[in-house]
């Protein structure tokens, strides 16, 4: 299993989602593409097969992804402050993965209906959601 986690800003979302899956199935491959270096290093140094940054990684990496991981952002232009860009989120959109966002309330985007929980607890609902998509981790 191909699992690409997408993250801006510092990647503590992706780093902990990378750590996540790296805890609770060893076998995926994760791919961590970082809006910027310094995003995709947190997620590196959490785990991560293999990382690259920028928009042309996100265009590569979507088209062999089983499974997209990060915040709702991601599939929104010009947000996480204008990291994402529509590039990178009709990407992610038009990916034929999978796609699990987390639902964090930010950059003016807001999910009704979604209670404040912390990443912590948005990163096991990540977990939740992938091993009940793929219960042996295939």
């Amino acid at each position: 299993m191909n699992i690409l986690v997408i993250d801006g800003q510092g990647g503590g979302i992706g780093r902990q989602i990378v750590q996540s899956v790296r805890a609770k199935m060893p076998e995926a491959s994760v791919t961590a593409v970082g809006t910027n270096s310094i995003a995709a290093a947190a997620m590196l140094k959490a785990g991560a097969n293999r990382a690259a940054t920028g928009e042309n990684s996100v265009v590569v990496c979507c088209r062999d992804a089983d499974v997209i991981i990060g915040p709702v952002a991601i599939v929104i232009a010009d947000s996480l402050l204008g990291e994402i860009t529509p590039v990178m989120a009709a990407a992610v959109a038009r990916s034929g993965a999978k796609r699990i966002l987390v639902p964090v309330n930010c950059c003016n985007n807001i999910i009704a209906g979604v209670p404040d929980l912390s990443v912590g607890r948005l990163v096991d609902c990540v977990m939740e959601e992938l091993q009940r998509l793929f219960p042996q981790g295939k």
